[in-house]
């Protein structure tokens, strides 16, 4: 889901229009994201993977580890996931702002939500879930790019 956040805006890359797809990162900058990335997220990046599936309604996130007995690994995803989705669902998105940079695409409009998408949490085989669902045409585009901007950053960590 998520996942997830860089206090250095001019580390973000990404471009502050929420409508306007990121440009692809280099080698460099998926470096510096998964850098961030271990600073914000409690689990191995290098261990598990970070699924982006969109949905005509927004989208499914899913991290799972990629030794489905790796239970630390497992233990970890499902408590940073708990207790993001409990920040996304008051308009919380610090976490992935300092991953990605604050002008991460879609983050702006994510954060002014006021409960306009439902984020459901939910456990997997080897990880969790976070489902968000919104009818707002303007939030499930804004999702949509927020997906596709955390594919494009965690590079090999992360699929559609």
């Amino acid at each position: 889901m998520l996942l997830t956040a860089v206090a250095v805006a001019a580390l973000s890359g990404g471009c502050a229009d929420d409508s306007t797809p990121s440009t692809t990162p280099t080698s460099s900058r998926q470096a510096d994201v998964a850098e961030r990335g271990a600073s914000v997220m409690p689990f191995d990046l290098d261990r598990t993977t970070h699924r982006f599936t969109r949905t005509d309604t927004g989208g499914v996130q899913t991290v799972v580890a990629d030794d489905p007995r790796d239970t630390t690994q497992i233990s970890l995803v499902q408590r940073h996931l708990t207790a993001e989705v409990e920040r996304f669902r008051r308009g919380d998105f610090s976490d992935p702002a300092r991953i990605h940079g604050t002008g991460m695409p879609g983050l702006a409009t994510l954060r002014a939500h006021g409960g306009r998408i439902t984020i459901e949490y939910g456990t997997i085989p080897g990880g969790a879930r976070v489902t968000y669902t919104t009818d707002d045409n303007e939030l499930r585009d804004a999702l949509h790019h927020w997906f596709d901007a955390q594919v494009s950053d965690h590079g090999p960590h992360a699929t559609r």
